[in-house]
């Protein structure tokens, strides 16, 4: 049920419409044994011309390495502050201090277009729709009543990665984040490119390769580039 779900996402999410070759071909991909992708990310962007950091925790599948879906959720890391000027009881101006925070939950899926040994080239997508607002608290701070207004992130771009070891490599991600809000209200420009650069280790790779005669790994394994 749940690959299910994941292939009707990523096809809606690419909009190959009539594209029937590339469908099948996804379709077959999707039949093949596939392994738990987990990760934890930090996307480097812009927001009012000051560099932030957005940090995300992600859970999907894996197929054959070559196509990856799941869902995770994402937030604002570096603390951006804006200055507001209410009206306060005695019908005087207040200066208050709040802090620019956001999170949201998303479906990604990642396809692998170019493959050798050691190189790859994928194509990452992220849809996700969350909450932005601003609190006078630094942290997150979700008891604060606090107005919320809702946003919607889609964010394609390009990744390639480099394999040092079967289980280990790194890679760099580009992208540009486009959002969907009421920027009137939220006062802050959320659209932006986004750079991050990935220490990337498969666990399920070093397992494979650290215990090749396990049941895990005669079924899941074995360890490959």
């Amino acid at each position: 049920m749940l690959r299910k779900l994941l292939f009707i996402c990523f096809i809606f999410l690419l909009s190959y419409e009539g594209e029937t070759q590339l469908v099948d071909s996804l379709r077959t991909l999707f039949k093949k044994k596939y392994s738990i992708d987990t990760r934890l990310e930090s996307r480097n962007s812009f927001i009012d011309h000051e560099l932030t950091s957005v940090n995300g925790v992600r859970l999907g599948l894996a197929f054959q390495r070559k196509l990856k879906l799941g869902f995770g959720v994402s937030w604002l890391k570096t603390p951006v502050s804006k200055r507001f000027y209410p009206q306060n009881e005695f019908g005087k101006i207040d200066t208050v201090k709040k802090y620019l925070k956001f999170m949201y939950l998303c479906f990604y899926a990642d396809f692998v277009f170019y493959k050798t040994k050691r190189w790859q080239l994928s194509v990452p997508i992220q849809l996700g729709m969350g909450s932005v607002w601003h609190q006078q608290n630094r942290v997150y701070a979700f008891g604060v009543e606090e107005k919320k207004y809702p946003v919607v992130f889609y964010e394609p771009g390009i990744t390639m990665q480099f394999k040092v070891l079967r289980w280990m490599g790194a890679g760099a991600d580009v992208a540009y984040r486009f959002a969907l809000q009421n920027a009137n209200k939220t006062y802050v420009q959320l659209s932006s490119p986004s750079l991050s650069f990935k220490a990337l280790f498969w666990f399920d790779q070093l397992f494979y390769e650290l215990f090749p005669k396990s049941a895990i790994t005669k079924q899941y394994g074995p360890c490959y580039w």
